[in-house]
């Protein structure tokens, strides 16, 4: 890393190498290690689990986790396809090389080295596998400040199959909008893998939303939108969503769903545009800044 004065402005410079390097890294460590927020929450489901046999799946599911740390086997057989969020300062530069080669290089690396599972394939029809599970699906953000910041989220899509978006009427309102969040639970029931973390985007557009909930699931456990009305929502669709009985492994208690996690954006006077997006009791992503 340098700095470069152009026309006034410092420019941190950033070697794509870096990037690689980092990227592969956190592939591996979100396919074997949760996150800090989600290790904390499914110990503390333990404990608040009502069900024996839904005591019993949540011990299992951690008697994994403990394997699959010592053992530096996958979380899960299922490791995903690689969402990746980067939120670029608009004062960095990138030299070495093309950013966006260079971040599914990171991906290729992290799979093929690190003995992940390769489940992507170069077409949805033709359905040839890459075998390096490359490509990624990356999201950029232009932000200010000279800092990058890298979120990895690998998606199995046992539970991205079960997630929905819903074109609501404005006159649907609130209800509506919690109606759309259960059904969506509901229809997933054991196949998303719970206790589940819901990841909820409302407004926009129809890709908005969908990007949004998909975000939302990166949002630490148990931190609430700042917004007082959403984080209350948040909070009552948590409860809701632990009623329904699913539980652990779809085999009934009361933890189906660890975070119900919502973002909101303004929309069009026409439109309510609700996304669910599940993420199994997993959750994976790394969190790392440059």
């Amino acid at each position: 890393m340098s700095q470069d004065t152009q026309g006034g402005i410092v420019l941190r410079t950033i070697q794509v190498e870096e990037i690689i390097k980092s990227i592969k890294e956190m592939c591996i460590e979100a396919n074997h290690f949760l996150s800090p927020d989600m290790d904390t929450a499914m110990k503390n489901a333990m404990e608040t689990e009502k069900a024996t046999l839904g005591r019993q799946i949540l011990g299992q599911l951690q008697d994994n986790l403990k394997i699959a740390g010592e053992k530096m086997i996958p979380i899960c057989q299922d490791t995903g396809m690689t969402v990746i969020f980067m939120e670029i300062g608009q004062e960095v530069h990138f030299e070495g090389g093309d950013l966006e080669a260079a971040i599914n290089e990171g991906v290729r690396q992290g799979y093929v080295e690190g003995y992940l599972r390769k489940s992507v394939v170069s077409d949805p029809l033709i359905r040839e596998n890459t075998k390096d599970n490359t490509p990624a699906v990356i999201h950029y953000q232009i932000v200010s400040g000279d800092r990058v910041s890298i979120t990895v989220a690998p998606k199995g899509f046992g539970s991205e199959n079960m997630s929905r978006i819903f074109m609501l009427k404005p006159s649907d309102g609130m209800e509506g909008v919690k109606e759309a969040i259960l059904a969506a639970v509901k229809e997933a029931g054991p196949n998303a893998c719970p206790p589940m973390v819901i990841g909820v985007g409302i407004g926009g557009t129809f890709e908005k939303c969908a990007l949004m909930a998909k975000q939302a699931l990166t949002r630490p456990v148990g931190l609430h939108s700042d917004i007082s009305y959403v984080a209350q929502m948040e909070e009552e669709m948590l409860s809701l969503i632990n009623s329904t009985g699913i539980g652990p492994g779809g085999l009934g208690g009361t933890t189906t769903a660890l975070a119900v996690n919502i973002n909101t954006y303004p929309t069009h006077i026409a439109g309510l545009p609700v996304a669910v997006n599940i993420c199994c009791h997993v959750n994976r992503h790394v969190v790392r800044t440059i």
